[in-house]
């Protein structure tokens, strides 16, 4: 019994000593990965010189520049108008790496943007002066040169073939402390941020702070995948969730910027929204899917292919739009002059047209328009909307052949996304779109529905148009 005990205790000790050793070989070793790689990474610091402008502050740093709060501890901001009326100098400071034994250097275009100098400091404490060869704001990638030969370079990775849950690593200089190493996991692939249309983020959990922008993110076999970006945050320091630009998305762009200083990019003229389960049921479309045309530009690419308001494009040069936020991604990275196929869903079925891409001027600019309404006093309808038929000059004006103007929203209609002021379009339901051409026939049209029935409006609100759906006809009068 007591050899048998004696066995058992020793099997007990094995299978736990074997647990441990397999518990610290799937740990992760991020050691030799720093020291093969971290010579790549490089500390750029800017100076930019601003002429005779008054701040609010009285010392020369913006809030996310890391020498602002050490500041501000010792020396409260000053009241409006007793600022710093001359010139000052700017200084900033963010991270960037290596990319050829030459000197080219990649880092974020928000670290060099307006620079008057740029300083790149290596590890082995060595400086240079460094030439911005371009900048592209959209995607936030920048191309630097210094004059030196024999660099260390970073070597590229995959960011497709990443895995949510895979070990990466961030090297950078957060508050100015260089070559600072922080880890973590992958957290979601292909995230779209507001205003970032053109580029899918590598979200990760890495600590990332001021300073580390512009640095690399490294997978477990030391190549680079992305360039750190930007943090979610409600305090401005990191709150857990960072995003990088995937490292092929950004060599894309270097090479634009190497070639000729600037990217080319192409455009199709319209305006899009997200396909929601609603919309989808409106459309006829069997999941919610694809990018919905709101708007499509007068004399524009998507114009001259036939595309309309109201179409739903599902692929787009042969590849799938499944969310709208892949759209402006895929139609941007086309060469413009180029002729694509674009599937789309139009009426309850799908089509395919031609469309020859055009090319992304350097500003977007919008021009906003004020719409002047007449009120004609009529009853609210099922919806709780209270709408009038527009007048031949308004119509001249907004270049509708009909539309009603929306004049008072009440009762249930008060918790949809429309607005006093707007112009309706058009009515969806089931694939099938009506052109609204008075308040009768409006009204005669949603006395076709029972109350639990979901429609969808095309919307006109100034310049834009996008398309709302609301969920019953039986809003209080």
């Amino acid at each position: 019994m007591k050899k048998l005990f004696s066995t058992l205790l020793l099997a007990v000790v094995v299978s736990f000593s074997t647990l441990s050793v397999a518990q610290q070989r799937s740990l992760p070793e991020f050691s030799e990965l720093v020291e093969r790689h971290g010579a790549a990474v490089v500390n750029i610091s800017t100076t930019q010189v601003v002429k005779g402008r008054s701040m609010q502050s009285p010392f020369p740093f913006d809030e996310d520049d890391p020498m602002y709060d050490l500041f501000r501890r010792f020396m409260p901001p000053q009241g409006p108008g007793r600022g710093m009326p001359r010139d000052f100098e700017h200084r900033s400071l963010g991270s960037g790496f290596i990319i050829s034994n030459d000197g080219y250097i990649l880092t974020n275009a928000h670290v060099v943007d307006a620079a008057d100098e740029v300083v790149v400091k290596l590890t082995d404490k060595r400086e240079f002066r460094a030439k911005v060869i371009g900048a592209d704001k959209r995607t936030d990638v920048a191309l630097i040169k210094i004059e030196a030969t024999g660099l260390p370079a970073v070597r590229l990775g995959d960011p497709g073939a990443l895995k949510v849950g895979e070990w990466v690593l961030a090297i950078g200089s957060p508050f100015g402390f260089d070559n600072s190493v922080t880890a973590g996991i992958v957290s979601a692939k292909g995230r779209s941020l507001p205003q970032e249309n053109y580029v899918p983020f590598i979200q990760t959990d890495v600590a990332i702070n001021p300073g580390n922008s512009g640095g690399p993110l490294f997978n477990l076999k030391g190549e680079v995948v992305g360039i750190n970006s930007q943090i979610y945050s409600r305090s401005g320091g990191f709150m857990g969730i960072s995003f990088a630009i995937p490292i092929d998305l950004a060599m894309d762009i270097q090479n634009q910027l190497k070639a000729s200083g600037r990217v080319s990019r192409g455009r199709m003229g319209v305006v899009i929204q997200e396909v929601t389960k609603e919309l989808a049921e409106s459309f006829g479309l069997a999941k919610a899917q694809g990018a919905l045309v709101s708007a499509v530009e007068k004399g524009g690419p998507a114009e001259k292919a036939g595309i309309e308001a109201g179409d739903v494009i599902l692929r787009f040069d042969g590849k799938p739009i499944n969310a709208s936020s892949d759209l402006p991604r895929t139609v941007a990275a086309t060469r413009p002059g180029s002729k694509v196929a674009v599937n789309l869903w139009r009426k309850g079925g799908a089509r395919d047209v031609e469309l020859v891409v055009a090319e992304m001027p350097a500003d977007d600019k919008q021009a906003a328009r004020t719409q002047k309404s007449r009120p004609q006093e009529q009853a609210a309808n099922r919806l709780g909307l209270i709408v009038s038929e527009l007048t031949p000059e308004q119509r001249r004006e907004l270049r509708v052949n009909g539309g009603l103007l929306i004049e008072e929203i009440r009762g249930a209609a008060t918790r949809t996304d429309l607005q006093r002021g707007d112009i309706l379009l058009a009515l969806i339901s089931k694939g099938t779109t009506t052109d609204l051409k008075s308040v009768e026939q409006f009204n005669r049209l949603l006395a076709q529905f029972d109350k639990s029935a979901s429609i969808t409006l095309l919307v006109r609100r100034g310049e834009v148009q996008t398309f709302v759906t609301i969920k019953g006809v039986n809003g209080d009068k």
